[in-house]
């Protein structure tokens, strides 16, 4: 509720996540491998916080983990993410900041139905997995309707995917940054030369906005898609 009050958001639901925390300096970034191991991870470099997500899971539990996220960023600054509690305090901190405890108790249906929580989770924009755990905590339902509803969301399919879910949260800002650069004849194949990454890297980096054209040779000059290194470079510790 602090960090709210002080982004000016009161108990309203969050419409894009991303487009908050790149609104208040955070650097996102889509995770370049789809690994489904990690969920998403964030640090601080000098002053400026980063947020790399992985994309292949639905939009709500991305928003979640983008949530978790910011609470190590606020949390845990000092010196990151040590130990268990500290994915705890994570965890509490993503759960309150997209459901606040006063909007939910004033939203939540009352007897645990399915179909009304699925109802509330849109308008929040979170899981309904994750509203019902939330729910759970604040009292809202007992043990026995706690359980019996992740066994119905179990079987539902609620628990692998969501179905009927958001569309997937992308940046804002890059978007507006490949405009300007083309805008200046900047083309996406001399960004990726620049920045000594192939063209299909940069693109998985940043959401897919930086759209490689698969075929043509034209194409491909056009952009500068012959531009990059065949292989990446060779790093080594110093």
């Amino acid at each position: 509720m602090a960090v709210r009050g002080e982004w000016g958001l009161g108990e309203r639901p969050i419409r894009n996540m991303v487009h908050l925390l790149e609104a208040h300096g955070v650097r996102v970034f889509s995770l370049v491998e789809e690994c489904a191991a990690i969920d998403a991870f964030s640090f601080w470099r000098g002053d400026l916080p980063y947020v790399c997500l992985n994309t292949i899971k639905s939009a709500e539990r991305s928003r979640m983990d983008t949530a978790h996220e910011l609470g190590h960023l606020v949390l845990h600054w000092k010196g990151g993410a040590q130990e268990r509690k500290d994915e705890r305090e994570a965890d509490l901190f993503g759960s309150a900041f997209l459901m606040p405890r006063g909007s939910v108790l004033a939203r939540a249906p009352r007897g645990g139905r399915l179909e009304d929580i699925v109802k509330v989770k849109r308008h929040r924009g979170v899981s309904a997995a994750n509203l019902t755990h939330r729910m759970h905590v604040l009292g809202l339902l007992t043990e026995w309707q706690y359980r019996s509803l992740f066994v119905e969301l179990t079987k539902q399919g609620y628990r692998s995917g969501e179905p009927d879910g958001m569309q997937a949260e992308t940046s804002q800002v890059y978007a507006k940054v490949f405009k300007a650069l083309s805008d200046e004849g900047t083309s996406k194949g001399q960004v990726a030369k620049d920045l000594t990454i192939r063209p299909d890297e940069l693109s998985r980096a940043v959401f897919g906005l930086v759209l490689m054209p698969l075929n043509g040779e034209n194409a491909s000059a056009r952009d500068g898609a012959n531009e990059y290194p065949q292989s990446p470079p060779q790093l080594r510790l110093l």
